[in-house]
């Protein structure tokens, strides 16, 4: 089990040794599901959108187009000023 303690700005840190696990780097998104009694961090990934594939009855249309979203929605990020 890793710890980590939550800033003043409700941050916290993803220990090393999980963000090189999942190869999380800067920048990349993480969904926060809320559970009973916690909470669970998910990367936001390709896999992580493949593994609904199937799902729906339209053969993965709606993964690519959730896959497409995303890579719009990167782009506009990238092209914002920090």
């Amino acid at each position: 089990m890793k710890t980590s303690m939550v800033t003043l700005k409700g941050q916290i840190v993803i220990p090393v040794e999980i963000r090189r696990k999942l190869e999380l780097k800067k920048g990349n998104k993480v969904a926060i599901i809320e559970q009973e009694g916690g909470f669970l961090v998910r990367p936001l990934s390709k896999q992580y959108f493949e593994q609904f594939a199937g799902i729906l009855p339209d053969k993965g249309k709606a993964t690519s187009a959730l896959l497409e979203e995303r890579k719009k929605e990167q782009k506009l990020e990238d092209a914002r000023p920090r």
